[in-house]
């Protein structure tokens, strides 16, 4: 990633990958060769690990009914699910079953 010099905005790959462009104000730069040690998401390889059947999801614990399977402990984590000027979303996930609700739903 790299950052105009001219106005800060970030900067993306120009035509042919051998330059950066600035959106905003259109100023170009080369690209060096430790440029290439930078890489996008997309080139990022990641591994996928299993903790479905994982004891201790790190999160906390409260009473809550599951309305699956009547379970009264529950997993809880707050989730900004709308714009950043509205509060946040709980979210249950039962401890026997692994439903998962939200706290809004009936």
């Amino acid at each position: 990633m790299k950052f105009c010099d001219e106005c800060g905005s970030m900067m993306k790959s120009g035509e042919g990958e051998d330059h950066w462009v600035c959106d905003s104000c259109g100023y170009e730069i080369g690209r060096d060769d430790g440029d290439d040690e930078w890489t996008t998401e997309s080139q990022v390889e990641s591994e996928i690990v299993d903790v479905s059947d994982a004891e201790d999801k790190g999160l906390p614990t409260t009473t809550a009914q599951c309305p699956e399977c009547d379970n009264d402990r529950a997993y809880w984590y707050m989730q900004q699910i709308r714009s950043a000027d509205e509060s946040e979303t709980r979210f249950f996930v039962c401890t026997e079953c692994e439903h998962k609700w939200r706290e809004d739903d009936h």
